[in-house]
């Protein structure tokens, strides 16, 4: 979300956030398997029928993101509704993909909403994840593909995480903005 802060600050673009959750593997919920959008668009990764994971961890692993997202949901814009991504280019932000399942997923949910041009921006990627990714946009714009690729939080001084509490004061902050220029 900061990151999607300052893109937008720089473009004087709207910003609202696309709630996406990644789906962990067993034993290691760092690897992602999949991602779930908050529509319930689920997307997995190619090589999932090599890894032996059952149908019914798959759906726990859908139904536990779910929720998590729905509460975010709620928490995040609670009086109001997300801002319809139709007839307009979309820059879908990322910090970071290793597999590119959330941003593919993301990119997935927002290109049923008819943007005119989707844009996928991310901070660095793996190879596999570009090519991931590169199916889902109209144009990819990622400042660093490192080979090999170790994990994101390598690349960032700082990888904590984006607290609730962050996410919600910067809507809130881009809304009085908004409601500010439209008065």
């Amino acid at each position: 979300m900061p990151m999607a802060k300052s893109i937008a600050d720089a473009l004087d673009g709207d910003l609202d956030v696309l709630l996406v959750k990644k789906l962990g593997a067993p034993g290691n919920p760092e690897m992602a398997i999949g991602a779930v959008d908050e529509s319930g668009g689920v997307y997995l990764v190619p090589h999932l029928s090599h890894l032996g994971i059952s149908s019914s961890y798959i759906e726990d692993e859908i139904r536990e993101a779910l929720g998590v997202l729905q509460f975010r949901r709620r928490v995040y814009t609670p009086r109001r509704r997300p801002i319809d991504p139709s007839g307009r280019v979309v820059i879908v932000v990322d910090d970071g993909c290793a597999t590119g399942a959330t941003l593919a997923a993301a990119l997935r949910c927002v290109r049923t909403k008819n943007p005119s041009k989707l844009v996928a921006a991310v901070a660095v990627a793996s190879f596999d994840a570009l090519q991931v990714i590169r199916r889902q946009a109209d144009e990819v714009v990622c400042l660093a593909a490192p080979e090999p690729f170790v994990a994101v939080g390598r690349f960032f001084d700082d990888f904590s995480p984006v607290s609730d509490d962050e996410v919600r004061q910067i809507l809130q902050q881009f809304d009085a903005n908004a409601v500010a220029a439209a008065s």
